[in-house]
């Protein structure tokens, strides 16, 4: 069975987060927190697809005017969304090595790997690209 992408449902979705151009920072953060709880809902439906994409491009627009950002390093990154989604050192054991590979690299001690990263751009449904 293939799911269909149901117009009424996206409209409920819409008129319940009431998504607009972002000009606070208050509408930011509200936003933000939507988005983030989108990425880690498992189980996305396509009217939450769309959503998460729409808030997406709100955020990146309102991010690119007002908050001039450095780049992160990998290390970086992988720290943020572990924080983001509440994922332990533990929960990477296995999926990127031993408890000990997985502490230097939580720990900035030892580079995120090709394999690595694929494996935590599947995990945390993010680009693996984002690691390297």
């Amino acid at each position: 069975m293939t799911l269909t992408f149901n117009p009424s449902v996206y409209r409920s979705l819409l008129a319940e987060v009431t998504p607009v151009a972002i000009e606070t920072e208050f509408e930011y953060q509200r936003l933000l927190k939507i988005a983030e709880q989108l990425t880690f809902k498992k189980n996305r439906t396509k009217e939450e697809l769309a959503l998460h994409k729409l808030l997406v491009v709100l955020i990146e627009a309102y991010e690119t005017e007002n908050c001039p950002m450095k780049e992160s390093t990998p290390h970086q990154v992988l720290l943020h969304i572990m924080e983001a989604s509440g994922t332990s050192h533990t929960d990477l054991v296995g999926l990127i090595g031993s408890s000990e590979v997985v502490t230097e690299v939580v720990n900035g001690e030892r580079a995120i790997d090709e394999l690595q990263a694929k494996a935590l751009g599947e995990y945390f449904k993010v680009a693996p690209s984002l690691f390297i």
